[in-house]
C-alpha cells in the first residue's frame, strides 16, 4: 500500500479546524468524502466548495455523535470506506467537581464510544477488502494528567491506547490505523473548552490545522501508529513519557498552580 490513494472517506468533526482541514486534503487529493457534524448548514459549506473546486462526491450527515442516534446513523455509513477519520471530540477546562455531569457524559460518549463504535464498524469490511485506514485524533494530552483536563485527558489516552491495540490485531492485513497526537492547533478549541492563559503561548508552539494534517497523511503512507506532529511536540511526549508517574503528577500539579488553575 505504499503511495496510498484514498478513494472513499468519512471524517467526524468535519465542519472547522482538523476535521475541515482532512476534507479538504482528501479532496483535494480525489477523494470522495462524507463529511459529518452536528451542523448541516456548516458542513453544506464545505462540501459544495469542495465539490466546486475539486469534483469529487462531497455528502453531508448532520449526526450528533453524543447520541446512540447519532452514532447509528454514522456507523451506516461506515461498512464500505476505505479511509474514516474519528476527529470529532470535545474538553472542558473545570475540575471534576465543578464540571457539569452532562459534559462529563458528553466528552467520554463523544471521545471514546463514538470513536470506538465508528472503528469497529469502519474494520470488518476493511478486513475482508484486505484495504483501509483508520486515523482516531487523540492528543498529546494524553500523555499527561492535567487537574483541569482530568476527563479530556483520560479520553485521549483511551484513544491513543486503543488504537496502538487495534494495529497489532491487523498487523499484515492490509489494514492501517494511526493515533494522531497534536499539541496546540489553531482550531478554537480552547477558546471552546473555556482554557485561560494560552494566547499568549509562543506562536513556535502553535501549529496549523493544514500541518497536522499533513503529518498524519505523511505518517499514514509509511503506516507510521502514533503521529505526534511538530519537533516540539515530539520533544514534549519523550519528555513526560520518560518521567516516572508520580514525578509526572508533582511537576504537572507545580505548573499548573504557576498558571493558576
Amino acid at each position: 500500500m505504499a503511495g496510498t490513494t484514498w478513494v472513499k472517506a468519512l471524517v467526524t468533526g468535519a465542519s472547522n479546524g482538523i476535521g475541515e482541514a482532512y476534507a479538504r486534503a482528501l479532496a483535494s487529493q480525489g477523494a470522495d468524502v462524507v463529511l459529518v457534524a452536528r451542523r448541516a448548514d456548516a458542513l453544506e459549506r464545505v462540501a459544495a466548495e469542495l465539490r466546486a473546486r475539486h469534483g469529487v462526491d462531497a455528502s453531508v450527515l448532520a449526526a450528533d455523535l453524543t447520541t446512540d442516534e447519532g452514532i447509528s446513523a454514522v456507523e451506516a455509513r461506515v461498512t464500505d470506506l476505505d479511509l474514516l477519520v474519528n476527529n470529532a471530540g470535545y474538553g472542558i477546562a473545570e475540575h471534576l467537581a465543578d464540571t457539569d455531569p452532562t459534559h462529563v457524559d458528553g466528552m467520554v460518549r463523544l471521545n471514546v464510544l463514538a470513536l470506538a463504535r465508528l472503528t469497529r464498524a469502519a474494520l470488518p469490511g476493511m478486513l475482508a477488502r484486505n484495504h483501509g485506514g483508520i486515523v482516531n485524533v487523540s492528543s498529546v494530552a494524553g500523555f499527561s494528567p492535567s487537574p483541569s483536563f482530568a476527563t479530556y485527558n483520560g479520553t485521549k489516552a483511551f484513544v491513543t491506547l486503543f488504537t496502538e491495540g487495534i494495529a497489532i490485531e491487523v498487523k499484515g492485513t492490509g489494514v492501517r490505523v494511526q493515533a494522531l497526537c497534536p499539541g496546540l492547533t489553531r482550531t478554537g478549541f480552547q477558546a471552546v473548552a473555556g482554557e485561560s492563559g494560552v494566547d499568549g503561548l509562543p506562536e513556535a508552539l502553535w501549529q496549523t490545522p493544514e500541518e497536522v494534517v499533513d503529518a498524519s497523511l505523511a505518517g499514514l503512507r509509511r503506516n507510521q501508529v502514533v503521529v505526534v506532529p511538530g519537533a516540539h511536540n515530539k520533544v514534549y511526549v519523550g519528555g513526560v513519557s520518560a518521567i516516572p508517574r508520580g514525578l509526572r503528577r508533582r511537576v504537572v500539579g507545580a505548573v499548573m498552580t504557576r498558571r493558576g488553575r
